[in-house]
Parts: structure tokens; sequence; C-alpha cells
């Protein structure tokens, strides 16, 4: 087992406690740019590294009841059929010997430098959240039945995206999540974005497992330095301060962005 997937595994994961901002906006340009690893054997590892790690927290949340269950169908009853879709529109690409690492790389790009303004952005977020908070109890049925259809096309856009990049499960549908159920508890909503994001992330990894894109001696690593890592950097989070954070990692993650665009 190399020594330094251990070591990346650890950082990433010891981020990820301490920030809460999802792995694969970080694991996967590092794998990229930091060991020139190709574009769609890192999105395949970290998909299954991220459905791997993000299911301690399905564990703690569903124990605590900060998950809306209905809104995990939701959003899985459009996200789940794009991804087998899109599996089957990579296999395609592959088969016509059509490159489509460019099209992984762009939208790897777009997501990272949307992700950025997401967490930059998370206070006003939250603000607009306690502000439509009245519009939302006065919701009629046919508000309903609109935010219903919404969050069913924000599921299918994840779907897309999380397949292709490995990014979006995490901050990207917390951000949906925010804008589309402002009622709802920030637990709640953390809660639901993760119960959702293990099996999208999990069926999309299996994806790439059939199309020869997942290493499976680099996600070993991974796991071993992440799982502890991650455990590790949730208790020390607790200590410090979400706006020392905050912006540092969102630059990493716009200039990540911005390298791989260019």
């Amino acid at each position: 087992m190399d020594l330094l997937y251990v070591l990346t595994g650890a950082v990433v994961g010891f981020v990820i406690g301490l920030t809460g901002v999802g792995g694969g906006s970080l694991m996967t340009p590092i794998l990229v740019l930091g060991f020139g690893i190709n574009p769609a054997i890192a999105v395949g590892t970290d998909l299954l590294y991220a459905a791997i790690t993000k299911c301690g927290g399905v564990f703690f949340h569903n124990r605590n009841g900060t998950i809306d269950w209905k809104i995990v169908g939701l959003l899985a009853s459009g996200s789940v059929p794009t991804s087998i879709l899109t599996i089957f529109g990579l296999k395609w690409l592959t088969l016509m010997n059509l490159d489509y690492e460019r099209i992984m790389t762009l939208t790897l790009s777009i997501m990272l430098i949307g992700t950025s303004l997401v967490v930059i952005m998370k206070d006003r977020l939250l603000s607009y959240m306690h502000g439509a908070v009245k519009f939302s109890n006065g919701n009629t049925k046919q508000r309903h039945r609109i935010r219903t259809y919404l969050t069913v096309l924000c599921g299918i856009l994840l779907g897309f995206v999380v397949t292709v990049s490995s990014v979006g499960a995490g901050a990207i549908g917390a951000a949906i999540l925010f804008l589309l159920y402002p009622s709802k508890r920030s637990t709640s909503i953390v809660g639901t974005d993760i119960a959702h994001a293990v099996p999208l992330t999990a069926i999309a990894g299996f994806g790439h497992i059939q199309l020869g894109s997942v290493d499976f001696q680099l996600l070993g690593g991974l796991l071993v330095g992440g799982l502890p890592a991650i455990y590790l950097g949730s208790h020390i989070g607790k200590t410090m301060p979400d706006s020392l954070l905050r912006p540092v990692v969102a630059s990493v993650l716009f200039v990540l962005g911005l390298r791989l665009a260019f």
C-alpha cells in the first residue's frame, strides 16, 4: 500500500472532519493534479471513498432523527436513474473510442468553483433560509407540488454531476435543500443531504467499477488514512472558528477549479 495514498486520505479526511466539506471537492482534484491520476480513475475511486466514509454520518443522523427520508426519496428518484444513465453514456463513449476525460475535468472544474462559492456564502444562504420561513409556512398545495418537482429535478442534476465529477453530493446538495426547504433545521438539512449522498455515490461508484475506472489499491490507502482522520478532525473542528476555516477551504477549492479549467 502506497504511504502517500494513506497520507492523502488522512489529510483530506481531516479537512472533511474539520470543515464538513465533501471529500470529492478535495480528493479528486488532488489525485488528478497532485498524482497525475487519470480523471476517470480519480472520480470512480473517490465516489466509493465518499460512499464508505459517509455511512457513519447516516447512522448518526438517523439515530438522532435528523433525516427526512421523504426528501431523500424524492432526490434519489431523480439522481439514481440519472446516475445509471450517465454510466451507460460514459460506457457508450468508451465503446465509440471517444475521450470523455475533458468532459469530466471541465465538469469537475465548474463544480469546484460552484462549491467554493457555496462555502463562502454559507451565512447568506442561512439568512435567506430564515427569511423565507414565513413563505414556506404559507405554502399552498400548488407550491408544495412545485417544490416536489424541483426536488426531483435537482436530484437529476446531482445524479449527473456527481457521477461525472464526484463533486456536488455534499455542499451543493445541502445548498439546494436549504433553498427548497427553508423551514427545516440545519441539522436536518445536513442529515438528509448525507443520507442521499450515500446511495448516489455508491451506485455511481459501482458503475465506475463496471467501466474499469476504480483503483482498489488507491481506495484502500485513502480509507486507511481517511477514516480515523475524519473522526479526529470532527472533534478538533468543534473548537475552531468556522469563520477562519471556511475562507481558506473556499479559496483552495476556487484555485483548484481554475487550475483544472486551464
